[in-house]
């Protein structure tokens, strides 16, 4: 049987998955926060979309010298890489590059083009903050 998480615990996990990054070494079991942001990788803000929430998780994977055309999101997305190397070309804001172990809020509402810069496959853990009818990705 496994041992029931204290009131005092839960509420430490909540306050260090709330933004008090500093104690989040503190609680049991330990949280390692990965970004805690308003805004997207462009210092766009952000908003959800209306109506019925939807969260949506997926793992997406490029293999190297490949792209994934251009497109951009209609709903908020965190992204984490996993593995390899990534670069975004975001037009007009400029081209970005992420490693295995980056965190970001992607561009929100702005067409991008990620591709693998990498010699080796990329791998992104996407969540998208969503709302039943609302598509997340849309290609352009």
């Amino acid at each position: 049987m496994k041992p029931a998480v204290s009131t005092l615990g839960l509420g430490a996990m909540i306050a260090a998955l709330s933004g008090t990054v500093s104690f989040a070494k503190d609680t049991y079991p330990p949280v390692d926060v990965l970004l805690n942001s308003t805004t997207t990788i462009l210092g766009q803000e952000f908003s959800y979309p209306e109506g019925i929430a939807k969260m949506t998780g997926a793992i997406v994977t490029l293999q190297p010298g490949k792209e994934t055309g251009w497109h951009r999101h209609n709903a908020p997305l965190f992204g984490y890489l996993l593995e390899g190397e990534l670069s975004v070309d975001y037009g007009n804001e400029g081209t970005r590059h992420y490693v295995a172990g980056d965190a970001l809020i992607e561009a929100f509402e702005t067409l991008h083009n990620g591709y693998n810069s990498g010699s080796e496959a990329v791998r992104i853990l996407v969540v998208f903050a969503g709302a039943e009818g609302t598509t997340n990705t849309v290609s352009e």
